[in-house]
């Protein structure tokens, strides 16, 4: 497939529709500007650390071999 005929297949306007609401939000995004680390770190460290629990409800890597770069 040619980059010409993919642009084809997606219609903004039909397939990506956007509300006034959602053009003010980026709007109001865009005023913000970009976070910094220490304003990133900060806005992570509002969040409480999940438990013992959590941590080891979660599932670790699938397979058994373990990934080679050739």
């Amino acid at each position: 497939m040619k980059s010409r005929e993919s642009s084809k297949l997606l219609d903004l306007d039909r397939d990506l529709p956007t509300s006034a609401e959602d053009i003010v939000a980026l709007r109001q995004a865009r005023r913000a500007g970009s976070t910094d680390l220490k304003t990133y770190f900060e806005f992570l460290a509002q969040f409480p650390p999940p438990s013992m629990a959590e941590l080891r409800a979660k599932k670790g890597p699938s397979g058994t071999k373990a990934f080679e770069l050739l």
